[in-house]
C-alpha cells in the first residue's frame, strides 16, 4: 500500500509553552501532511522511538489513557484507508482527500443523519433545493422516529427496517410514502459507501425490499381533456388561469409544473422553447405551435427576457424561489379540484394529470414509444414505460375487436 499512517510529534511548530502538538504522520502517493490529535507536549515527554508519551509526562491525569487515544486515531484511520482502498477509490484520491476523511470525528464519520446534513449543505450549494427538500423531509422523519438520538449507518440493519416499516405503516401514512423515505435512505446509504463512509458488508437492502403500492391511473381520457379545451372561461374567473396551466403544460409535452415555474420569456427562441429539466439539467427543445402561441401570449405581454412566463414565482433567492413553487403548486391543484367539477370530471385532477395525459394520449395516436419517452425527457424507455403501464380501456376493447373471431 503507498498510504501509511504513524503517531509523531510535530517538531516544527512549537508552541509559546515549549512544546509540540502530536499529530498523525500521513503519508500518500510520496505526499505527506499531518492531521492534528488536539494534544501537546514537551519534548523531553516524547518517546520518538515507541511514538508514544513517557509516563514522566505530568502535563495530563493518565499518560496511559492519552498514548490509547493516540493508538485509537491511528486505527480508525487505517480503517478508513483499508475501507477505500477495499472500495477501489483510495488511488483516485489526493492527500487532502483522504485527510478530510480521516479528520472526519469517528461519531461523525458513520453517523447516518451527519453525512445527510453534509448532503443536504452540497446539494443546496450547487443548487439543487429541490433534491435538497427531499432530503431534509426523509432526515426529519428519521429525526422524529428516533426522537433525536443518532443514527449510524451500522444500525441501519434488515430488523431496522422492518421496525420502521411498521412503525410508518402504523401510524396510518402509505406504503407509497414509506418507498419514498426507504429508497430515500437508500440513496444516501449508496453515496456513504462510494466515500468509504459506510461499510457496505453492513449494506441492509440486500435482504431488505421496497415495496410500494401500485399507482392510480393519472390519465384523464379524450372526452375529459375536451371538455377542459371548449371551456370558455373570462380572466377574471378563479379557473381561468388553471385551465390555461393545464393546457400549457399539455401541449409543452406534459411539462411538469417545476419546470413552468421556472419557464423564462428568454427560454421561448425563433418559435421553439429551449430550456433545461430541473429535475435533472438535461436540455429540452419542444416547437411552439400555433395553439401554445395563443395561450402563452396572455402571460408574455409587458415582460423583459429574464421574466419568468408564468407568475408563480415572486422572489429572487433561490431557496424563496423554491417556497413560491411548492405554495403555488398547492393553490394550482386546489384549483384543479374545482376545474373538474365545473368540466364534470370525476378524476382526481392534479399537476400530475397533464404529463400523465400527454403521455397516454400520444400513444393513443401511435406516436412510437421511444418519440413520446424523448417529448417527455425521460432518460430512459423504462420510466416511459411506467407512464404508460396501464392502458386506456377503449385501447384494450380496440385490440379486442381486431382479435374477433368471425363466424364459422
Amino acid at each position: 500500500m503507498n498510504t501509511t499512517v504513524a503517531i509523531s510529534l510535530d517538531s516544527r511548530r512549537r508552541k509559546k509553552d515549549g512544546s509540540f502538538p502530536v499529530v498523525l504522520r500521513l503519508g500518500h502517493y510520496q505526499r505527506t501532511t499531518s492531521i492534528g490529535l488536539g494534544f501537546s507536549v514537551q519534548l523531553a515527554d516524547w518517546d520518538d522511538k515507541k511514538h508514544k508519551v513517557r509516563a514522566s509526562c505530568k502535563a495530563v491525569s493518565s499518560v496511559s489513557r492519552l498514548n490509547n487515544y493516540f493508538i485509537k486515531r491511528k486505527s480508525q484511520a487505517l480503517e478508513i484507508i483499508s475501507k477505500l482502498e477495499e472500495a477501489g477509490k483510495l488511488v483516485s484520491l489526493s492527500i487532502s482527500d483522504l485527510r478530510n476523511f480521516i479528520e472526519k470525528q469517528p461519531e461523525t464519520l458513520s453517523s447516518f443523519f451527519s453525512y445527510t446534513e453534509k448532503l443536504i449543505e452540497q446539494m443546496l450549494k450547487a443548487r439543487k433545493v429541490g433534491n435538497a427538500r427531499v432530503y431534509k423531509n426523509v432526515f426529519g422523519a428519521f429525526k422524529n422516529y428516533r426522537k433525536d438520538r443518532d443514527l449510524r449507518f451500522e444500525e441501519i440493519t434488515y430488523a431496522f427496517l422492518k421496525e420502521y416499516e411498521a412503525y410508518y405503516l402504523g401510524q396510518g401514512f402509505k406504503l407509497n410514502g414509506l418507498s419514498v423515505n426507504l429508497r430515500t435512505l437508500r440513496s444516501i446509504y449508496n453515496k456513504a459507501i462510494l466515500e468509504g463512509v459506510a461499510d457496505q458488508n453492513n449494506y441492509p437492502f440486500k435482504r431488505y425490499k421496497i415495496q410500494k403500492e401500485k399507482t392510480v391511473k393519472r390519465a384523464i381520457d379524450q372526452n375529459a381533456l375536451q371538455r377542459i379545451v371548449q371551456l370558455n372561461l373570462e380572466p377574471d374567473n378563479p379557473c381561468f388561469n388553471v385551465r390555461n396551466y393545464f393546457l400549457a403544460s399539455f401541449m409543452m409535452n406534459g411539462m411538469s409544473f417545476i419546470d413552468m415555474a421556472f419557464l423564462q420569456i428568454q427560454d421561448i427562441i425563433n418559435d421553439r422553447i429551449r430550456y433545461r429539466r430541473q429535475k435533472n439539467g438535461r436540455p429540452y427543445d419542444l416547437k411552439l405551435t400555433d395553439s401554445l402561441k395563443e395561450l402563452l401570449s396572455f402571460y408574455l405581454k409587458g415582460k423583459t427576457k429574464e421574466d419568468f412566463v408564468f407568475p408563480f414565482i415572486r422572489h429572487t433567492q433561490l431557496s424563496d424561489q423554491y417556497k413560491d413553487v411548492y405554495q403555488s403548486r398547492k393553490m394550482y391543484n386546489k384549483g384543479l379540484k374545482e376545474l373538474a367539477k365545473i368540466c364534470e370530471i370525476d378524476d382526481h385532477l392534479t399537476s400530475y394529470v397533464s404529463r400523465h395525459s400527454f403521455a397516454t394520449h400520444a400513444m393513443m395516436k401511435e406516436v412510437p414509444l421511444n418519440a413520446i419517452s424523448s417529448m417527455l425527457g425521460h432518460s430512459s424507455l423504462a420510466t416511459t414505460e411506467i407512464y404508460l403501464k396501464n392502458l386506456p380501456i377503449e385501447i384494450l376493447d380496440e385490440y379486442q375487436d381486431k382479435l374477433s373471431l368471425t363466424k364459422i
